[in-house]
């Protein structure tokens, strides 16, 4: 008897459940893509225990018609593609058949469904491959899938899950990916009974992003576009002072399907060029839509990665549009002013003393709605500038102090409030009879502010008036709107690193000799390197003769070189060669110019003088970029009016508990 036999389906669905159902968030993500399929608008997760104990996913889509029920549990049945030709223009999530039975295999699954205009729906049960149940079921439009018992007939792969909290997070993750990838629709993640996410559906991708990391992160997101013959792409991207310390915050989505993909992320962080800091990342959502012909999702058994046709050019449409875009703004970060003031007033605090103060009195109590504390994720969000205010109050603020009722209608407190009202700012002190704004819920229409101003665009940088120098390292400057502190060692470097990348970016004939030939001897293996790309070396004006077997002559170097560091600069250049291998004349001239402009700039402790100092604030905003350094670091940063009025306490309260300060006889 021969050794070869045929799997059972059941078997067969098990080993495909090995591949595409990894663990809980799989099993999300694979109905959830179903439910998309449907054309559903809006889709509802419901998870139990990190979804070991149930998992829910309700869709108001076009639902499974009832003869088609029993046979979406089959293996290799779909509706979405039905010739060859098919696999390679695929427009759904879904295509191979394999979701639903791999899930029912390892699994206890009850599904529930009905199409739209029928009067009857289907409730099919199937538990660990079996058929248990089919029979007609309730008619609201839409599937209701329910998992329960995962993996509870392969113990194994029970045991090798994570903690229920890395599991729950892989869920939220995914989700999150969806959302992301889908603003169209709206989605919700319920966990124990408890709402952790919720999108509105209405196709707007930063209030996306709001609900997903707080609307502090939505305000800093920079939406661009751009397309060619071939490509269309859409997204978001943070500004240079928003970044992380991992790649994970960045999104990539080809046809409203998420995937992963190294060198379009790299083509997203490139189009930052120098304006981030070594080992941050920024967070970004791209949106690429293409011809289907020009991908091939088949390649990996979840369809987390792609082939692409034509991927270094949509690769260099990416990065050309992103550094487009953030050339555009200004890069200042301004800084919060609540780091420096520990004693701040508590808002809640606050809040309650006034609601106690209205129930003592027996007056009404004034709605109080503050930015940082409209919900969990607007926690701490930094207030922008001031907006127009007259000359006078620009100048001077005197703090308003209330002790007694009566003096919440005088008019410095009208003034007080309407000066904040300018500013877009709900404050506390509002009339009783106006309704104050409600606290804006997650799934609510947010605006969000993302620094797109006629003002700004117009003028990127301010025109700094000098003040003085602090240690010998920052320049203090001001301008109409606020304090400007400088890093004199990073504006310098700024300046430095155009200056050179100029320089190297038009090599000519310049060189000086050497009093003594320079000899380079490497290994074998670093000689080949070099020998591969001296083409390379030569376009930034390193002309390398070979001098015996291991062994090269370097006779002159360019005149932009720094006095004294010449040979050092000429052997880091030629590591750099070596370690990586191969890289690009643009990525070596660029890597050059930030050495050589760290290497000319002035250091931290170097006392200028007025003359000195003014000469370098005079130059940075000729800049092309004058917000950072070549290595990411921020050049300035700004204190506005607001920012410093709350330092000096000019925006304050009275600091005594509220009711102490009501006298009972005016009452």
């Amino acid at each position: 008897m021969g050794k070869i036999h045929e799997l059972t389906n059941v078997l067969a669905d098990q080993i495909a459940a090995g591949e595409v159902i990894e663990r809980p968030a799989s099993i999300v993500k694979e109905l959830v893509e179903n439910s998309l399929d449907a054309n559903s608008k809006r889709i509802d997760i419901i998870v139990e225990n990190s979804g070991l104990d149930s998992i829910r996913v309700i869709d108001d889509g076009s639902g499974i018609a009832d003869d088609d029920v029993k046979i979406a549990f089959k293996r290799h049945a779909t509706s979405k593609i039905t010739t060859r030709r098919d696999l390679f223009k695929v427009r759904t999530m879904g295509f191979r058949g394999e979701a639903l039975p791999s899930i029912a295999s390892v699994a206890d699954v009850t599904l529930t469904t009905a199409t739209p205009g029928s009067t009857t729906g289907s409730l099919i049960h199937i538990h660990g491959g079996e058929l248990v149940d089919l029979k007609p079921g309730p008619a609201r439009q839409g599937t209701d899938v329910v998992v329960r018992e995962l993996f509870f007939n392969t113990p194994a792969r029970l045991k090798y899950l994570k903690s229920p909290q890395t599991e729950l997070a892989r869920i939220t993750d995914i989700v999150n990916r969806l959302a992301l990838a889908n603003p169209q629709v709206a989605f919700s993640l319920t966990h124990n009974n408890k709402e952790l996410f919720r999108t509105a559906g209405n196709d707007n991708l930063q209030q996306v992003v709001a609900a997903i990391y707080g609307i502090q992160v939505g305000k800093k997101m920079l939406p661009f576009a751009g397309e060619d013959n071939d490509f269309k792409i859409s997204g978001l991207v943070s500004l240079p002072e928003l970044t992380r310390a991992s790649r994970q915050y960045i999104t990539i989505t080809i046809n409203h399907r998420y995937i992963r993909n190294f060198e379009l992320t790299k083509a997203i962080i490139n189009g930052y060029e120098s304006k981030l800091m070594v080992g941050r990342y920024p967070i970004a959502v791209l949106n690429i839509q293409l011809d289907p012909v020009l991908v091939d999702v088949n390649v990996h058994p979840a369809k987390r990665e792609v082939r692409l046709s034509k991927e270094p050019q949509l690769a260099g449409l990416i990065a050309k549009v992103i550094r487009q875009r953030i050339s555009t703004e200004n890069l200042i970060p301004d800084v919060d002013a609540k780091q420096f003031i520990p004693d701040e007033p508590d808002v809640d605090e606050l809040e309650r003393q006034l609601n106690e103060a209205a129930k003592q009195y027996e007056t009404p109590a004034t709605n109080f709605v503050h930015p940082s504390a409209s919900s969990s994720s607007t926690s701490g969000i930094k207030n922008g500038g001031p907006a127009d205010v007259d000359a006078a109050d620009s100048i001077v603020h005197e703090p308003v102090v209330i002790h007694k009722k009566d003096e919440l209608a005088s008019s410095q407190m009208q003034k007080f409030d309407q000066r904040y009202l300018d500013e877009g700012i709900a404050y506390p002190f509002g009339s009783p009879d106006e309704q104050a704004p409600q606290k804006p819920t997650r799934a609510e229409s947010i605006e969000l502010d993302v620094r797109d101003k006629s003002d700004q665009s117009q003028k990127r940088f301010p025109d700094l008036q000098y003040i003085g120098q602090l240690q010998g390292t920052f320049l203090l400057a001001q301008a109409g709107d606020g304090l400007y502190i400088v890093d004199q060692h990073a504006a310098q470097e700024r300046i430095n690193y155009e200056k050179f990348r100029k320089e190297i970016g038009q090599v000519s004939d310049d060189q000086q000799t050497f009093l003594v030939p320079l000899v380079l001897n490497y290994s074998t293996v670093d000689t080949m390197t070099i020998t591969q790309h001296l083409d390379t070396l030569e376009a930034v004006g390193l002309h390398l003769e070979s001098f015996g077997p291991n062994s090269f002559i370097l006779r002159s170097h360019p005149t932009w070189f720094a006095e004294g560091q010449e040979e050092a600069t000429a052997k880091e250049m030629i590591e750099w060669l070596i370690n990586d291998g191969k890289i690009s004349v643009h990525d070596f001239r660029q890597r050059t110019a930030i050495m050589m402009s760290c290497k000319r700039a002035i250091k931290a402790n170097h006392h200028l003088d007025d003359r000195e100092a003014k000469a370098l604030l005079h130059r940075l905003p000729k800049c092309e970029n004058p917000f950072n350094c070549p290595h990411g670091r921020p050049v300035t940063v700004h204190f506005n009016d607001r920012d410093l009025e709350k330092m000096f306490k000019r925006i304050q309260d009275s600091h005594v508990p509220f009711a102490q300060d009501f006298d009972e006889h005016e009452f």
